[in-house]
């Protein structure tokens, strides 16, 4: 295979990996592009493959569902950072573009990884140390001191793998609560909220970024998004170069998700970053001229990246679980968009859906 042509014009077919909400929402901005869209995910009649042109159902590690993929399309992308490494580099080996690139897979797969290759940029975070073991554990918690929070390596999400450490003699039983996996400690931020920054690097270096989102978390879960933000200049101008620095260190293409502490004074520090379109950045849909998803479309596909510039101030909301049965009442209120995600199930915790709430820009 050869490289794709680039820009793709439409009537080209994108390949992505994972067929969850964030597959769906990106399958629909790049049929509104005029692309047909091909999901790779394992589950059958998975949210995204119901609305793409076709769903292969495979493991992400099947070769020959990867060569299917890979025949199928000019560019592939993702949904999720925890793609395995071997399937982007078979992928590679199969000639197929895969955007965002292997360099931003391998960071943000492993929080020690991430962390040290954002102190290696000189991006500011709070103070961390690799643990592998119960020896470097107690290392880690005299360097760090306590209370520190220690966290898996890999994998963990929306508050699981993570243990907090009151004292130092809390530190084998907080190892035993993750599973004496991989880890890393990291010392607390004394934040007064947390602020997130979604930005998009094309394949030209163009970047753009979007308002910064004022986020608010219950239990480890996101449950409401506050855009744009009430910063001021200063830290704008400091989370936008904050950015500006990861996305070209890793000569990455497409949106990208930044999450930040804002502490006393304005001082930001990076917590993580996904590569990859992201939850705080859903209020782009109904409140911004071209949104992440459309964004992130536009960046692997080659096309010119568009506007980013807020329309209304929004209030994004996560349904989870039963909370979606309320879409009758949501639907009648003049002034909230529905965004739900096709899934069946409705556990206890699940994203199975979210709203927009418009508001001026002046309130």
């Amino acid at each position: 295979m050869t490289a794709p042509a680039l820009p793709l014009p439409p009537g080209s077919t994108l390949g992505i990996l994972g067929g969850g909400q964030l597959g769906r929402m990106l399958a629909q901005a790049a049929s509104r592009l005029g692309f047909d869209v091909v999901i790779l995910d394992p589950e059958e009649n998975s949210p995204a493959g119901r609305v793409a042109a076709r769903q292969i159902v495979g493991a992400y590690d099947d070769r020959w569902s990867l060569r299917r993929l890979a025949e199928s399309c000019q560019v592939v992308t993702y949904e999720f950072e925890n793609v395995p490494a071997d399937t982007v580099a078979e992928l590679t080996a199969l000639g197929c573009e895969v955007a965002p690139g292997a360099a931003a897979l391998a960071a943000a797969q492993d929080r020690v990884v991430e962390k040290s290759f954002l102190a290696e940029i000189g991006v500011p975070t709070v103070a961390f140390a690799a643990v592998d073991d119960e020896e470097s554990l107690l290392a880690a918690v005299a360097k760090i001191g306590a209370p520190s929070l220690l966290k898996t390596r890999r994998e963990g999400y929306d508050g699981k793998g993570q243990a907090w450490i009151q004292r130092p003699a809390d530190a084998i039983a907080a190892f035993e609560k993750i599973g004496r996996q991989p880890a890393i400690l990291e010392a607390p931020a004394d934040f007064g909220r947390e602020l997130s920054v979604i930005a998009a690097r094309g394949r030209n270096g163009e970047i753009v970024c979007y308002p910064l989102s004022d986020n608010h978390h219950e239990g480890g879960v996101l449950r409401r998004t506050i855009a744009p933000a009430k910063v001021t200049p200063a830290e704008r101008d400091a989370a936008e170069a904050i950015v500006a620095k990861i996305l070209t260190a890793l000569n990455y293409v497409g949106v990208i998700g930044v999450e930040l502490f804002e502490l006393a004074g304005g001082k930001l520090l990076v917590n993580e970053f996904a590569p990859r379109v992201h939850n705080t950045g859903h209020w782009t849909q109904d409140g911004c001229e071209v949104d992440q998803f459309e964004q992130h479309i536009r960046a692997v596909a080659g096309w010119p990246l568009g506007p980013t510039a807020p329309h209304a101030r929004v209030e994004m909301t996560n349904l989870l679980g039963s909370e979606v049965e309320a879409w009758k009442k949501l639907a009648a209120e003049p002034e909230t968009r529905i965004h739900l995600y096709g899934k069946g199930e409705a556990r206890p915790g699940r994203k199975m859906g979210h709203v927009n709430r418009l508001r001026s820009l002046e309130g």
